[in-house]
């Protein structure tokens, strides 16, 4: 089936299960607060604003006033999209839906006051706080590099500037110069980004620099979509990838941001750029609220209520909730899910049963796009898979152009899903 916006939409519907009670309120309307304004954030945000219908009072505190998608921002690296076309406002949350759009860092939970506290001082009262801060990262977690190098070597895991900073440093590469990319542990957002993120550069750099090399260093044996993207390495960009995994010591790796090395199992490479992708954790409010058990937020599947309070809940790639990937499909999901849930624990409305799905889609060259999905249902243990499928190796150029025009289609109605 292709997606666009209308099938996009139509099929986000049902969401979590039987007739619940409101909370007992002191006075007024209830209200929900959500720190992060990106696919879980916004889409719930919205949801609950829109189908409330003014019943429950909803905050969305969101530091950036443009949100660009991490998701597609690899596509803006290849050249596929425009910056402008992966940035979003919140005008439409707060015009149309009357979401209170607060932007500002949320920098403390009082789970006991039921209050959010600002950066920019004050505080915001809740009777439901929904998480979605995305992701952080390990300290540590490549040696020699820390958040105070990035503008030497970038992650780009956070897009905008640090998707600007990249792009201009590949295209500033010598002629024959190398780039290489510090591939992530396991779990992380995006499992297929990074191998996207290689196909892309590799697209770039055999149009303008045909003698560069990519290094990959890997610390996991194997990675999503690993057959796809070396078939489609070695169709499209032959020689000019050399993907390193744990088994030749992808995972002993260290860098020096200021000479400008890679060092991959005690052997040193002068490199022209490089990105580094640590490994990740959840973004920092979760852990100041009191909701992580390690680098992640356990949830309970059926509502993505957080195991450590049950009138906070945590979205996206920062909750641990079973079998799900962290990608904007899923949290996007997840958001439905728990708006449902939020909106009938407060109003008394029906909640349904929870379903979940998931795409994520990836380009490997013009018009070749793969895919890999699944549906996902609630157990009393986590969000457990159901089915799910794969594109295959040797697939025609016809349906590898129809993935990638239905991964068009998906990202404009996903965006429309989160901000009207």
């Amino acid at each position: 089936m292709t997606l666009n916006r209308r099938t996009f939409l139509g099929a986000a519907g049902v969401v979590a299960a039987g007739l619940s009670a409101p909370m007992v309120l002191a006075q007024g309307r209830p209200r929900v607060v959500v720190v992060g304004g990106g696919a879980g954030g916004a889409t719930a945000a919205r949801y609950i604003a829109k189908d409330s219908k003014g019943e429950i009072d909803v905050t969305l505190i969101e530091p950036s006033r443009t949100y660009y998608t991490c998701f597609f921002s690899n596509l803006y690296l290849g050249g596929f999209q425009e910056l402008s076309d992966i940035a979003h406002s919140y005008g439409t949350l707060a015009a149309e839906y009357g979401i209170n759009v607060v932007h500002d860092w949320a920098v403390g939970v009082d789970r006991d006051a039921k209050t959010v506290s600002l950066a920019g001082g004050g505080s915001v009262p809740y009777d439901k706080l929904i998480l979605s801060p995305g992701i952080d990262f390990v300290d540590g977690a490549v040696e020699g590099w820390d958040v105070s190098a990035q503008n030497k070597m970038p992650h780009a895991y956070k897009a905008g500037s640090q998707t600007e900073l990249l792009k201009a440093q590949i295209m500033a590469m010598p002629e024959g110069g190398t780039f290489a990319m510090v591939a992530p542990p396991n779990p992380y957002r995006c499992p297929p980004g990074p191998y996207e993120r290689v196909s892309m550069v590799a697209h770039v750099l055999k149009a303008n620099n045909p003698t560069a090399k990519i290094i990959v260093a890997d610390p996991k044996p194997k990675f999503s979509k690993m057959a796809l993207f070396q078939e489609g390495w070695a169709n499209h960009y032959e020689g000019m990838v050399d993907w390193i995994g744990e088994d030749f010591g992808g995972g002993n790796v260290s860098v020096n941001p200021d000479a400008m090395t890679l060092t991959i199992d005690g052997e040193e490479t002068k490199v022209d750029v490089c990105n580094v992708i640590p490994a990740m954790r959840a973004g920092h409010i979760a852990e100041m609220a009191g909701v992580t058990d390690g680098n992640w937020a356990p949830v309970n599947a059926a509502d993505m209520s957080s195991k450590a309070d049950p009138d906070i809940y945590v979205l996206g790639d920062a909750s641990q909730q079973g079998d799900m990937p962290k990608s904007g499909f899923s949290a996007n999901s997840q958001a439905k899910v728990c708006a449902n849930a939020v909106r009938g624990a407060l109003t008394g409305s029906k909640v349904f049963p929870a379903k979940f799905s998931n795409t994520c889609w990836s380009l490997i060259d013009t018009d070749d796009g793969v895919k890999v999905g699944a549906t996902y249902e609630a157990t009393p243990e986590k969000i457990a898979k159901v089915d799910g499928f794969i594109s295959q190796t040797g697939e025609d150029a016809d349906l590898r152009k129809a993935t990638y025009e239905e991964s068009l289609g998906w990202y404009a109605g996903i965006t429309s899903d989160m901000f009207g």
